[in-house]
C-alpha cells in the first residue's frame, strides 16, 4: 500500500467536528459543504439534519455519506469523477453515496476552477487522502468501542468487520464515536489492484435531471423579485459606444431601464475583454420584451481604433512569418547546415481562421448587488476569478461575495473569461436589485474570446535513405504563437529548429478547447503524414522510428513528453484499428499527439458517398494513466472527436471592418448528426500511472487525422481550416 502525509504546508488539511444528532463530518481544506439535496439511495433514511461546515465529507447516522464536488461542472462528469475517488477510499458503498456542487471558498479550496484538463490529475492525491483518512477514523473509532486492535478490522461498502468475531457496525452508527480522535500523521492508499469504484462506469449523478429537465443550468435559475437583463455592445471591434436612444427604450412595455455600462477592472485577470468594456444595458420583465428592445435600439459608435478584416488578418500572418522579427524557442544542432546537404526537402504552410466557442448555453449570470455585499450564481469555469473582478470593479470586499456554480451547458474555455458575470454584478448595482443576465446567440458569438487564427510554416530534410535529418517550425499567431518548442518532434531529430511569432490584433481572443494545440496538432501532423510518403514510409512505422530515435538517444534535456508513451498509444491504435489491413473504398488516416499530459492516437477510416467524404469510424488510443470513469472517459474522447472534426471542417469567423460576419448558426456551420462518424471505439492503455486530463487531449489528433484521411480519400492535402467551404443553412 501506499502511505500518504496527511498534512502539507505545516497544517492540517482535515478536521474532524461532531454532527448533532449523530454523525461525522470531515472538514477537507480543499472543500466547503452546502445543503444536501436531500437524495434518498438505496432505501437509506436521510440523517435527521444536515450541517454546513468546511467540509468534503459528510457522514450521517444512517450510513448516508454526502461527498462535495469543488471543481465546476462543464460536461467533463467530475461531480461524479471526483467522488468516485473519494467513496474509493473512504471504502462506502457508491449507491449509499449523495454528490452536491460547493460554492466557491477560497480560504479554503485549491483549484477551484475548470480549465487545461486538470481537475482529476490535481485533485488525485488529496482526495484520495481525504477518503482514506475518513476511513481510518472510523475505523479507530470502532477499534476503541469494541477494544481490538484495528488491524483486527476490515472494512467494505461502509461495514466494518471484526475478524475475530461475527461483530459488525455501520459507518453511520460508529460516526460520532470517531469524533476527538486525533488525525493520524499518515495513511494508507488502496493498491490500484483492489479499486472497486475507481476504473469502473458510474452512471452522470446529474444525468437523470438533466434528461428530466430539472433546474441544474444558469440559465434556469430564479430568484423573486429579479430583472432580466440584456446587453448590445459595439458592432465592430475597434468601435466604442457615444449614445443611444435612451428615453425611447425605457418608454418601450416591459421595459424597466436602459443605461450604458462600463466593466473596465482594475488589473484584470480572465476579465481582460479588451473589444467591448462600453455596453448598453437594458433591463426588464422578458426576455421577450427585452428582445424587441434591442431591435429598437439606434446607437452611436465611434470608431476608436483599426477596424481589421480577415484580409488584414492574412496578409498580417504571412508577413510575420516572412519577418526577421522571431523569438527562438529550441535550437538543436545545425538544422541550417542539414538543409543544405538534404537529398529531399519538403515544406508546407498551414492556417487557421479565428472560430466561436458557441456553447450550446449562451452566456448569463445572477448578481444581487446590496450595500457592501454580492451575490453571484450561474455557470462559470473560474468563480475565484469572477469573485476577484467583482471586487474590483465594485469595491467590495472579497469576504463580502459569494459565488455559487451552475452546471454549465458548455464551456470549452469561453467561460474562463468572466465578463459576463462582471456585466451582471454592473447592472445589479446601477438598479439595486437582482438581476439575471442573459446573451442572446448573436451577443454571444460576436462578442469575441474567439479562438485565434494561425498559420505556421514546417520544413523537413530527407537524407539519401529516407531518414529526417533536420526540421524546422515557425509559427505566427493573432496574437500568441502557436508552436510549442519543446513537443515532438524535438527530442528526435539532431537538427531542430523552433521559432514563434506573435502578431497584435485587437479582437479578443483566448482559450479555446486545447488551447494553441488544437492548431499546432493538425498541422504537425498533417506534415509529418507528407514527410512520410516523400520517404516512401507507412506514416504509423516512420513515426515510430522517430520515436526509437527519442527513446534510445533523445536530442536535449527539455523535450516534454514521454517517448514510449507516446509510441505506446501509436501501437495500440495499430494494433486495434489492424492498420496496413487494406480495406476496398475505405481511406485512411492516422494523426497521434501529446498535450494536456495526455497521450492520444487516432485512426480515422473514410469512404466516399455521393462524391462527399463521410467518416465511418475513428479508432481512438488514450494513455492517460488511470481512468476514473470508464463510461465517461469515453464520452470524453467521442465528444472531443467530433468537435475537432467538425470544426476542422467546416467552422470560421470572417471579418469585415471589424465586424464578424457569421452571427448565428445560420452563417456558422457547425457539424451535423449526418455528417458525424457513424462509430467512435476508445481503447485505454492499461497501467497505474496518476490520471491525467481528458476533456481536451482528444481534439488535436482529430483534426490531423481527418485531414489525412480526406487526403487519402481525395487525392488532394489540406493545408487550411475550413476543409469544407462552409454553406448558408436553409431553413
Amino acid at each position: 500500500m501506499t502511505k500518504i502525509k496527511t498534512q502539507y504546508n505545516r497544517r492540517s488539511f482535515l478536521k474532524i467536528s461532531a454532527a448533532a444528532g449523530g454523525g461525522m463530518l470531515i472538514g477537507f481544506s480543499w472543500f466547503t459543504g452546502c445543503t444536501s439535496d436531500k437524495k434518498i439511495k438505496e432505501q437509506i433514511a436521510i440523517p435527521n439534519e444536515w450541517y454546513d461546515i468546511n467540509g468534503f465529507i459528510k457522514i450521517g447516522d444512517t450510513g448516508l455519506v454526502t461527498i462535495y464536488s469543488p471543481n465546476p461542472e462543464i460536461g467533463q462528469n467530475v461531480r461524479t469523477s471526483m467522488p468516485m475517488i473519494v467513496a474509493e477510499e473512504l471504502d462506502v458503498d457508491w449507491a449509499h453515496v449523495v454528490v452536491e456542487q460547493a460554492p466557491l471558498n477560497a480560504a479554503i479550496y485549491q483549484n477551484q476552477y475548470a480549465g487545461g484538463s486538470q481537475s482529476i490529475r490535481r485533485g488525485w492525491d488529496a482526495l484520495r487522502m481525504a477518503g482514506a483518512t475518513g476511513k481510518r477514523m472510523l475505523l479507530e473509532a470502532a477499534a476503541k468501542e469494541w477494544q481490538v486492535s484495528v488491524s483486527d478490522l476490515s472494512v467494505s461498502k461502509g461495514i466494518i468487520k471484526d475478524e475475530n468475531s461475527d461483530r459488525t457496525i455501520g459507518y453511520g452508527q460508529i460516526a460520532s464515536k470517531a469524533v476527538g480522535l486525533e488525525i493520524p500523521e499518515e495513511v494508507e492508499l488502496k493498491a490500484v489492484k483492489d479499486f472497486n469504484i475507481i476504473s469502473s462506469s458510474k452512471k452522470n449523478v446529474d444525468g437523470k435531471k438533466i434528461v428530466t429537465g430539472k433546474p441544474l443550468f444558469g440559465l434556469d435559475f430564479q430568484r423573486e423579485g429579479m430583472k432580466l437583463a440584456m446587453i448590445q455592445h459595439p458592432p465592430a471591434f475597434g468601435m466604442t459606444l457615444k449614445d443611444f436612444n435612451e428615453s425611447e427604450i425605457k418608454s418601450m412595455p416591459g421595459i424597466v431601464d436602459a443605461f450604458p455600462i462600463d466593466i473596465t477592472v482594475p488589473d484584470p485577470k480572465w476579465c481582460d475583454e479588451k473589444g467591448f468594456l462600453q455596453l448598453v444595458a437594458i433591463v426588464g420583465d422578458s426576455t421577450w420584451q427585452l428582445m424587441k428592445a434591442k431591435k429598437a435600439l439606434k446607437v452611436n459608435w465611434e470608431v476608436s481604433s483599426k477596424l481589421e478584416s480577415s484580409e488584414y488578418h492574412n496578409q498580417a500572418l504571412e508577413n510575420a512569418l516572412n519577418s526577421g522579427k522571431v523569438k527562438q524557442g529550441r535550437k538543436d544542432g545545425n538544422p541550417e547546415a542539414a538543409f543544405k546537404k538534404a537529398a529531399k526537402v519538403i515544406e508546407r504552410t498551414y492556417s487557421c481562421p479565428f472560430i466561436a466557442h458557441n456553447t450550446l448555453e449562451p452566456m448569463n449570470f445572477f448578481a444581487h448587488v446590496k450595500q457592501n455585499e454580492v451575490e453571484l450564481i450561474g455557470p462559470t469555469q473560474t468563480p475565484k476569478a469572477l469573485e476577484d473582478s467583482v471586487s474590483k470593479l465594485l469595491n467590495v470586499p472579497v469576504e463580502n461575495i459569494t459565488v455559487d456554480m451552475t452546471r454549465m451547458g458548455g464551456g470549452f474555455g469561453r467561460r474562463l473569461y468572466v465578463n459576463f458575470g462582471v456585466e451582471a454584478a454592473a447592472i445589479s448595482k446601477k438598479m439595486n436589485a437582482p438581476i439575471k443576465l442573459i446573451y442572446t446567440r448573436e451577443d454571444d458569438m460576436t462578442q469575441g474570446t474567439y479562438r485565434p487564427a494561425y498559420r505556421s510554416r514546417y520544413k523537413a530534410g530527407l537524407d539519401e535513405n529516407n531518414n529526417l535529418i533536420a526540421f524546422s517550425v515557425r509559427g505566427a499567431g493573432l496574437p500568441e504563437s502557436p508552436v510549442f518548442p519543446n513537443r515532438f518532434p524535438a527530442g528526435a531529430v539532431d537538427n531542430y529548429l523552433a521559432e514563434e511569432i506573435g502578431v497584435d490584433t485587437n479582437i479578443t481572443t483566448g482559450a479555446w478547447r486545447a488551447p494553441r494545440s488544437n492548431f499546432t496538432a493538425a498541422a504537425e501532423q498533417s506534415f509529418l503524414d507528407e514527410v512520410a510518403e516523400l520517404a516512401g514510409k507507412d506514416p504509423i512505422d516512420f513515426r515510430l522510428e522517430l520515436f526509437e530515435q527519442a527513446i534510445k538517444n533523445p536530442v536535449g534535456e527539455k523535450n516534454d513528453y514521454e517517448a514510449e508513451r507516446y509510441a505506446g498509444v501509436l501501437k495500440l491504435v495499430k494494433e486495434k484499428s489492424k492498420w496496413g489491413e487494406s480495406q476496398p473504398g475505405v481511406y485512411r488516416g492516422v494523426a497521434a499527439y501529446f498535450c494536456h499530459n495526455t497521450y492520444v492516437a487516432e485512426v480515422f477510416d473514410m469512404v466516399m458517398e455521393n462524391n462527399e467524404p463521410k467518416i465511418k469510424k475513428v479508432w481512438c488510443a488514450v494513455d492517460c494513466g488511470i481512468v476514473i470513469n470508464r463510461d465517461a472517459a469515453i464520452n470524453m474522447m467521442q465528444g472531443s472527436v467530433i468537435d475537432g472534426a467538425g470544426h476542422a471542417m467546416y467552422s470560421q469567423l470572417t471579418f469585415n471592418d471589424g465586424a464578424t460576419e457569421q452571427m448565428n448558426f445560420d452563417t456558422y456551420q457547425l457539424m451535423r448528426h449526418a455528417q458525424a462518424p457513424e462509430e467512435i471505439e476508445v481503447f485505454f492503455v492499461e497501467n497505474e500511472i496518476a490520471p491525467t486530463g481528458l476533456g481536451e487531449p482528444g481534439l488535436p489528433p482529430a483534426i490531423a487525422a481527418l485531414a489525412n484521411a480526406l487526403y487519402k480519400a481525395t487525392g488532394t492535402r489540406y493545408y487550411s481550416q475550413p476543409f469544407v467551404q462552409p454553406q448558408p443553412v436553409i431553413g
